[in-house]
């Protein structure tokens, strides 16, 4: 075999190994088991899985989380793994220690900041600098699985603003964990789709700055969850809860603090105010 012919052989065979990697590549790729998991659900309907992610954590659903209500809408998320993520951080409202992830959303400066303290390894954006271009956060953090979804915000003199907000959702230990933000409009079909099933979810409430009571309880409605964390403003909490029948347990907390997993979440819906929200 002639050495140019031969180095032309090999050439091609790098290119198809490359190219049978990259299909390998393509055919990993997972939806989001909060996707996947939510679209066997009759009662549930759902417009569509574009939305796919490229990675998705597999792991044990054994282990507990612990959610710590921080103030404002900041919750520490602490997952079995050791992974510990602060929701909505603006620096107003800091952790006991510093967290290995932080969210952000900016609707106000009192949920997010553009200075932040360097041992934080991730800060990650629910808004997109880049005018038109949505927010994409797809990113395995040890055991956590984070995501979002992004909604729109009202801007100056009421006017709307794309994709402003981000809902950010964990996925560990078999639970399904999503954060609100600063949600301004009822979410559609779309975005049902998108966010899937949902156990634990972090409800802004304060009357009016995100939603009124009525729409608010109309999203926590239907997205179902098991236990529902409300946060922001505490004075509007009364009005909010009234929304809620017998349907849902409600439970004035005598601590900021709650563990959960998987086999513990509550067969019955439970709304759990937690002290720095009473």
């Amino acid at each position: 075999m002639k050495p140019r012919f031969l180095v032309f052989a090999i050439a091609c065979l790098m290119v198809l190994v490359a190219a049978e990697a990259a299909v390998t590549q393509e055919e990993r790729r997972n939806v989001s088991q909060c996707q996947a998991i939510a679209q066997s659900v009759p009662q549930a309907t759902f417009v569509s899985f574009s939305g796919q992610a490229t990675v998705a954590v597999t792991g044990t659903t054994d282990g507990t989380v612990t959610m710590t209500y921080i103030g404002h809408s900041t919750f520490l998320i602490e997952t079995p793994g050791g992974v510990t993520i602060a929701t909505d951080y603006s620096g107003w409202y800091s952790p006991p220690r510093v967290p290995m992830v932080v969210t952000m959303n900016r609707a106000h400066s009192s949920h997010y900041s553009l200075v932040t303290d360097p041992a934080i390894k991730y800060v990650l954006h629910g808004w997109s600098d880049v005018p038109g271009e949505k927010a994409k956060v797809n990113l395995v953090v040890g055991d956590t699985y984070i995501r979002n979804v992004t909604t729109d915000i009202r801007g100056g003199f009421g006017a709307q603003q794309q994709d402003g907000n981000s809902i950010f959702i964990f996925e560990v230990a078999g639970l399904c964990i999503g954060h609100l933000g600063h949600l301004h409009y009822e979410l559609t079909e779309a975005h049902y789709s998108e966010i899937g099933r949902l156990d634990v979810v972090m409800v802004p409430v304060d009357g009016g700055l995100t939603m009124g009571s009525d729409s608010m309880s109309r999203v926590i409605k239907r997205l179902r969850a098991s236990l529902i964390l409300p946060m922001h403003q505490p004075r509007p909490l009364p009005s909010f809860l009234s929304m809620f029948g017998p349907d849902f347990d409600i439970s004035n907390a005598p601590t900021n603090t709650i563990t959960v997993s998987l086999q513990t979440l509550p067969k019955k819906p439970l709304i759990f105010v937690a002290s720095g929200m009473q």
